[in-house]
């Protein structure tokens, strides 16, 4: 499996998670960050490219491995 291609299931099963723990729905989500529901359900199927090929090539030709990790915000 290419880097590319992990980085996409990695980001569509977090934000999956995310949006359950969280209680919120696709729709909620996507109108708070002003983008369709359309593009956050391609986000969590693993279909829409969120990371930049370009990046993840020069980061492999670097000799780094990308890796997505998330850290709750303190409440304000």
């Amino acid at each position: 499996m290419s880097t590319n291609t992990f980085l996409k299931k990695q980001a569509a099963k977090s934000l999956k998670t995310k949006l359950i723990e969280s209680g919120t729905t696709q729709t909620e989500v996507a109108e708070k960050v002003g983008v369709s529901l359309a593009y956050v359900n391609r986000i969590t199927k693993g279909r829409e490219q969120i990371v930049n090929k370009t990046f993840v090539k020069m980061m492999d030709e670097l000799g780094y491995d990308v890796e997505l990790t998330y850290k709750k915000k303190a409440a304000d």
